[in-house]
């Protein structure tokens, strides 16, 4: 079976290269432009993967993840961050808040790969 993963992005050329790359790796992608949008999607069609942005529409990365945390129905997906804030701090907060992992801007398409794989 498949994986599904959702790809949380308001910038479309981040969008389309990371929707392109996990089509390619062979995973069902689905894909959201704003934190309210991902957190729809993920109550509907229950991804193994989101693949969030930080600063996307609200609710931003930061709490779509809190909220997928304290949903128990959804607290065991997998949550991975892909921002351009790369500061330490930045990526304690997020990795407190519950994310699995944190992937900074720019990043390789196959470093997308490797984690995707790591996580799922």
């Amino acid at each position: 079976m498949t994986a599904t993963v959702l790809v949380a992005e308001d910038d479309e050329d981040i969008l389309l290269l990371v929707t392109t790359r996990l089509q390619r790796d062979g995973y069902d992608v689905v894909t959201a432009r704003s934190g309210a949008e991902a957190l729809e999607l993920v109550r509907e069609r229950r991804p193994a993967l989101a693949v969030l942005d930080i600063g996307m529409p609200p609710p931003d990365g930061l709490e779509v993840v809190r909220q997928i945390r304290g949903d128990a129905e959804l607290r065991a997906m997998r949550l991975l961050l892909l921002t351009a804030k790369a500061q330490e701090s930045d990526v304690r907060r997020g990795l407190e808040a519950g994310a699995d992992a944190y992937l900074s801007k720019p990043f390789s398409p196959a470093d997308l790969s490797a984690r995707v794989r790591a996580l799922l």
